[in-house]
């Protein structure tokens, strides 16, 4: 019975990808950009713990549902083919379960929040949970992904100062911006696949021109995030963090200019630092300035 749980446990972890965090940390990075913001370098402790629980929580959940929608096109991916629903070590129900458990503890711990960061919180539900089925009818899944991965700023905010200011939606247009360019090298690392599948991406659809429209993506990321630095009035350490963060998005494009898939899939992990880059930069501000 213990060897069973055991088993189930290892399972469910596999599910939400509790081995391969950078999904998480993807998802941290401009939700703590915005609570730090919105708490002017202090934010409330229990919101931070809310929000670090939900990003982790709602990540998980979305990797449950990402597996669901795609159980009968994995098996044909090199990368995804052993992932325990599409090999056939869960069942669709159980992953349908594991999503909708880890939404019900991430909207109970909104429920001690505010009402206008409960409502915004339900918009959060839906965007996560269309999201994997988008690539099956357009080209902009992951913008999609952007618009799921960004809601967590208004919702800082909300939760904060109970508005949402013109600074936290600059700062949701960037993570947008910023979550299309890299998981557009997501998708450059799968693109033949995908191809043969019939799936819908922005690394088929920007072809040929794919490393131009990241780079402008990427330029178009700096910017947004330059015009909040500018309308906060931040100190100088904010903007050499800027500069700094615009380096490592320069270097992804090194990595990504022979589109040799693995070096793809690098250029996706490595937006890691360039989230963190910029939290450092937002803190700095606030502390050592």
């Amino acid at each position: 019975m213990k060897v069973k749980i055991l088993t189930k446990l290892r399972l469910y972890s596999e599910l939400i990808r509790l081995e391969k965090p950078i999904g998480i940390y993807l998802l941290l990075w401009p939700t703590l950009w915005a609570l730090t913001i919105a708490g002017e370098g202090s934010p409330d402790g229990w919101i931070l713990f809310v929000f670090i629980s939900g990003v982790f929580l709602m990540r998980s959940a979305g990797c449950a549902i990402n597996d669901y929608a795609d159980r009968k096109i994995d098996l044909y991916v090199e990368r995804t083919k052993n992932r325990p629903l599409t090999s056939g070590r869960m069942t669709s129900n159980e992953a349908l379960w594991v999503f909708g458990v880890l939404c019900l503890i991430a909207f109970a711990l909104v429920l001690s929040l505010n009402a206008f960061t409960i409502a915004l919180s339900i918009g959060g539900v839906l965007l996560t949970a269309s999201y994997p089925f988008m690539k099956r009818y357009h080209y902009l899944p992951q913008v999609h992904l952007g618009a799921a991965f960004g809601w967590a700023v208004p919702m800082a905010f909300a939760a904060q100062i109970e508005a949402v200011p013109k600074q936290g939606w600059l700062l949701y247009v960037a993570t947008i911006v910023w979550t299309t360019a890299y998981d557009t090298m997501y998708g450059m690392a799968d693109r033949e696949e995908d191809l043969k599948l019939g799936m819908k991406s922005t690394a088929i659809l920007f072809g040929e021109y794919d490393r131009a429209i990241i780079g402008l993506l990427q330029g178009l990321f700096i910017l947004t995030l330059w015009l909040v630095g500018i309308d906060l009035e931040f100190s100088s350490i904010y903007f050499y963090a800027l500069l700094l963060a615009a380096t490592f998005l320069a270097y992804e494009q090194l990595l990504i200019v022979y589109r040799v898939p693995e070096y793809c899939f690098n250029a996706f992990l490595h937006n890691h630092w360039v989230g963190a880059i910029v939290f450092f930069g937002i803190i700095g501000h606030y502390y050592w300035t």
